[in-house]
């Protein structure tokens, strides 16, 4: 009887960690997401992609294990100035795609911790919260692409520690 109990009560945590397991992966979607490659020595890179959350949230943070510092940051003109820097968060509305691109909103890695190579697989975790508060943290492999390939806009991120 204890055996058949404990085999009940596995089942009911295992089923139980799955459907939590589910809402959270259902909850935000990243798409397309790449990593500019750099050149040795390089200091800094921008990583890119498409998030969207089925609720009202907020991108938070992002972080990753080739960088000493991760920022969101965004880019803006006003009067013909171009205005660029870190924010605190990036609103993701309901059901709207978001993208963060060398343009708008994107993702800084600063302090490299070496040289980002096409084809590499870059680690990033995106911290998202929803408007009840509920955190979700979600693990992205980001494929690294040339320079040639992202459309590069001149940007120079490698001072703003």
């Amino acid at each position: 009887m204890t055996a058949l109990l404990t085999n009940a009560a596995r089942f009911l945590a295992l089923s139980l960690l799955a459907g939590v397991s589910f809402c959270a992966l259902a909850e935000t979607r990243v798409d397309d997401a790449w990593v500019r490659t750099t050149v040795p020595g390089q200091p800094a890179s921008g990583a890119f992609m498409r998030i969207t959350a089925d609720t009202d949230s907020k991108l938070l943070s992002v972080s990753s294990s080739v960088a000493n510092n991760v920022q969101i940051h965004q880019m803006s003109m006003t009067n013909d100035v171009m205005h660029m820097g870190p924010v605190d968060s990036v609103p993701l509305p309901a059901g709207k795609t978001v993208a963060l691109d060398p343009d708008g909103y994107h993702v800084m890695l600063m302090g490299l911790n070496g040289q980002i190579k096409e084809g590499d697989q870059v680690p990033l975790t995106l911290t998202v919260e929803n408007a009840k508060g509920v955190r979700e943290a979600i693990e992205v492999k980001a494929p690294a692409r040339g320079m040639m390939d992202s459309m590069d806009m001149g940007h120079d991120h490698g001072s703003m520690h």
